[in-house]
This record gives C-alpha cells, sequence and structure tokens, in this order.
C-alpha cells in the first residue's frame, strides 16, 4: 500500500485501540495511513463517542435488525467500497466475519488479541490466560480469516505476569503493548512492508 491508505477500524466497546490507532495517524506514525471510518455494531459504545469528537464518519448498525450476518455485512461492504478503504483493523469488534466481508480484504484486514495465539482465542482471552496459571502471556495482530482468531499471525509481543498482581494490573500492562504495538504493525501495513506467504508473514 502507498501513501495515503485509508482505514476503516471496526470496534464494539470502549475504543482504546481506536484512540490509540487515531493518535497515531494524527501524529503522523501511520506511514500516511488515514482513519476515515469506525464501525460499531452496538451504537451506544464509547468508541461511539471517540469518534464524534475526532470527526471520524461512523457506520452503526444493530445485528439483531438483520435476518443474517451476510445482510448488514453487504452492506458494510458497499460503504468501505465507496470510501475506497484499503485496510480494515478491527479493534475489540466482538463478531466473527463471513466471506461477505473477509474475502474482499484478504490480505488487508487486521485484528489485534490479547494473548500470544493459539492459545486462549475467543473472548476474555486475558482471563483464560490469569484463571490458566501462565507466567507469560501477550499480544497478537494477525490477519483476519472466517474463524475464531486463527489468521496467519503477523506480530506478537510477550507480556509475563508478574509475582503478586491481579488480573486488573496484567490487563492493564496488556493494553497498554496492544496500544503501542498495533499502530506500528498498521504503519507496516500503510507503507507496504508486509509480506504474506501463507502461514508465514515478514514485516520489511
Amino acid at each position: 500500500m502507498s501513501q495515503g491508505c485509508r482505514i476503516a477500524v471496526f470496534a464494539s466497546g470502549n475504543g482504546s485501540n481506536f484512540q490509540a490507532l487515531l493518535e497515531a495517524s494524527r501524529e503522523g506514525r501511520l506511514g500516511g495511513g488515514e482513519i476515515v471510518l469506525l464501525v460499531c455494531d452496538k451504537p451506544n459504545a464509547f468508541v461511539v463517542e471517540r469518534a464524534r469528537q475526532a470527526g471520524v464518519e461512523t457506520y452503526l448498525f444493530r445485528p439483531k435488525e438483520y435476518a443474517r450476518r451476510e445482510d448488514y455485512e453487504a452492506e458494510i461492504a458497499a460503504r468501505l467500497t465507496e470510501l475506497e478503504i484499503d485496510l480494515v483493523a478491527l479493534a475489540g469488534y466482538m463478531r466473527l466475519l463471513t466471506p461477505v466481508l473477509v474475502s474482499p480484504y484478504a490480505g488487508r484486514m487486521l485484528n489485534i488479541h490479547p494473548s500470544l495465539l493459539p492459545a486462549f482465542p475467543g473472548t476474555d482471552a486475558i482471563g483464560q490466560a490469569w484463571n490458566y496459571g501462565v507466567k507469560i502471556t501477550g499480544v497478537t495482530v494477525h490477519l483476519v480469516d472466517e474463524g475464531m482468531d486463527t489468521g496467519t499471525i503477523v506480530a506478537q509481543e510477550a507480556v509475563t505476569v508478574e509475582p503478586g498482581e491481579d488480573v486488573d494490573s496484567l490487563t492493564a500492562r496488556i493494553h497498554q503493548v496492544e496500544q503501542r504495538l498495533y499502530p506500528q504493525v498498521v504503519k507496516q501495513f500503510a507503507e507496504g512492508r508486509v509480506r504474506v506467504n501463507g502461514r508465514k508473514v515478514e514485516l520489511g
């Protein structure tokens, strides 16, 4: 991808990673990437307010109003096409995607997950790792496929579970890593410095 990479962020909740990407874009740390759209399936989520304050267009929808996932995804895909989106970044978007969205953006759709995949996929990954008693967990950025956190791994960073800490402090430290790592990876994509070969990824 060249300079001027147009990015859509999908989010469902607080939007801390959306905010991190937005600030990186404003500060010129996304390799020319620009956040031009927020897609959110929960209109009352705080991330919507973040987007409003930043002047970022939002696409809001309620999944229960549609008969199938493919129906609302077709509408989203049409909007992404209209806005000439180059890269999609999932940031706490809590829904599996169908080929309607995955196929057009194969190799151009990222997700960030708070564990070292393939360990602890799905929801509450930090709680899963904590309850399992791991000594090391971390953060994964991966390409999106149709599975649950099964796409090709792009980048990972380990986080050591410190003696005596609780799950809240571990969560806070993992979120700090997320908010630093995700903009770095998006920058590399925006600059065209990512080469994917099957399950192997090289970052230039």
